[in-house]
């Protein structure tokens, strides 16, 4: 099984639509295996976003984030980074495809309601970030054998 971390954004938070969000990502059969609603910091927000430091947009996506609570998760399943990217849709809502959450409720990039890791790498980096190992819980469903192969 493989593990990933999705940021509910202060965009979709304010909007009330984490627990559509939740509902989606849930539907898909991932597992919520962390989860916790939190005021990222300034300094939290720039280990996170390091890879952008120097591009434009950077200073203003520091701002953003940290511009009200966030909901971050730690999710599982089968290709669960592939899983959440399809079902978050492309960064630009305008280019996302119909169904995904970023075309359903979102119109601008820079409010595009939520993050998830691009790649395995990412995502150990990124979960570490916001959780301690403890806090992640590892368990079974019952209907997993209905979801997983």
């Amino acid at each position: 099984m493989e593990r990933t971390l999705v940021i509910v954004k202060p965009d979709a938070v304010q909007r009330g639509l984490v627990g559509e969000v939740i509902v989606r990502l849930e539907r898909r059969g991932l597992r919520i295996v962390a989860l916790k609603l939190i005021q990222m910091t300034a300094r939290l927000a720039e280990r996170h976003y390091a890879i952008h430091k120097g591009k434009p947009f950077y200073e203003g996506l520091v701002q953003y984030i940290t511009s009200g609570p966030v909901v971050v998760m730690a999710l599982e399943g089968a290709r669960a980074i592939e899983v959440v990217r399809k079902t978050m849709g492309a960064t630009n809502p305008a280019e996302a495809a119909p169904g995904t959450i970023r075309a359903d409720f979102g119109l601008e990039i820079g409010r595009n309601l939520v993050h998830g890791s691009d790649g395995p790498d990412t995502a150990a980096f990124e979960l570490a970030l916001f959780f301690a190992e403890e806090e992640i819980l590892g368990y079974s469903r019952d209907t997993d054998r209905w979801i997983f192969e």
